[in-house]
């Protein structure tokens, strides 16, 4: 696991040699696996996060897609 943000209570992980889609893993309190689309973000799973976090780690990936995409396709590429 390597750990690319931390930010606003968040941690945001991508596994190397995991499966598609290109996804992201979020940590709080809970944790969270947001997929990274080339025009969006879509909630894959979370588990022990509150709604309000769900909306927060969204947010959080969503303003940082375009470089997570990035280093999703150098690690899996």
């Amino acid at each position: 696991m390597v750990t690319v943000i931390r930010e606003g209570g968040f941690r945001i992980a991508i596994y190397p040699n995991d499966h598609p889609p290109p996804h992201v893993h979020v940590y709080g309190d809970g944790e969270a696996r947001i997929a990274l689309l080339t025009t969006g973000v879509e909630m894959l799973s979370s588990s022990a996060m509150t709604r309000s976090e769900r909306r927060k780690a969204m947010e959080l990936v969503w303003i940082h897609r375009r470089a997570l995409l990035a280093v999703w396709r150098r690690m899996h590429d």
